[in-house]
């Protein structure tokens, strides 16, 4: 039994951290539907998810897909397959690596602050403050913050599936001299509907689960300046993590045959 006990121990917390982030969950989605709504905080919260991790985004997207296609060229040309450049490139930007890069880079970026920003709150009593003047927390706080996440990591995973296509274009016609004309006509003959739009809902559950590890994190997190710090972690490797299990599941969804 003495052997049993920290398995058991294990089992228990993981199951209770569970349930207490199903309840948040719960809790914050229908705060997030029913009034009222901030539509000032809303706005801030885009501004800072949205505009202000264009820079971090865009830069990740344009060496991801110039790399993408110096690599591909390395690997086709042992097969004289050089003309399926464009068509890998099209295909990793907008089904994979768009989305996964700029939900990861997000989530670095974006997730810890909100767990500092909200721990920081927490542990300094400004939560309870608000619970005193009959303001809702998750009104106020994480509602914003989900639905901006939600509604903004589409909008730059779209500007990021741009501008790795064109770093793909760049390097293919500039350094391994294709044809700007040819490539640019089997890049649109490859793409597909699917393949954008799949990318974009990733990018709408990637959004939503990076503002609610943030949030969830922050808003429970304890002890001083040290909790704070280790909610911030969490923020950042949980959202992470599930940025890439969730990443299976919506590919399976879309993909499977």
């Amino acid at each position: 039994m003495p052997i049993l006990q920290p398995i058991g121990r294990t089992f228990l917390s993981f199951l209770a951290a569970v349930g207490r982030l199903s309840i948040f969950t719960l809790v914050s989605l229908s705060h997030c539907l029913r009034p009222p709504i901030y539509p000032r905080l809303i706005a801030r919260q885009m501004m800072e998810i949205g505009y202000y991790s264009l820079p971090v985004v865009g830069l990740t997207a344009i060496f991801t897909g110039m790399v993408l296609a110096l690599q591909s060229y390395t690997g086709f040309a042992r097969f004289s397959a050089e003309s399926a450049i464009p068509n890998v490139v099209i295909v990793s930007i907008t089904r994979e690596l768009g989305p996964v890069l700029a939900g990861l880079m997000v989530a670095g970026r974006v997730g810890a602050s909100m767990a500092a920003e909200i721990g920081t709150m927490r542990v300094t009593e400004q939560i309870d403050a608000l619970n005193t003047l009959a303001t809702n927390p998750f009104k106020y706080l994480v509602a914003p913050r989900l639905i901006a996440g939600v509604t903004m990591l589409p909008c730059l995973v779209l500007v990021a599936d741009i501008i790795g296509v064109f770093g793909g274009y760049v390097v293919s016609v500039h350094k391994l001299g294709f044809n700007p004309a040819t490539y640019l006509k089997n890049t649109l003959d490859f793409m597909e509907f699917q393949d954008v739009v799949s990318g974009l809902v990733k990018a709408g559950a990637f959004g939503f689960l990076v503002t609610l590890m943030g949030c969830y994190h922050g808003y429970n997190s304890r002890g001083g300046a040290q909790g704070v710090g280790a909610a911030t972690t969490n923020a950042v490797v949980s959202a992470s993590i599930l940025i890439l299990c969730f990443n299976y599941f919506i590919t399976e969804l879309f993909f499977a045959r």
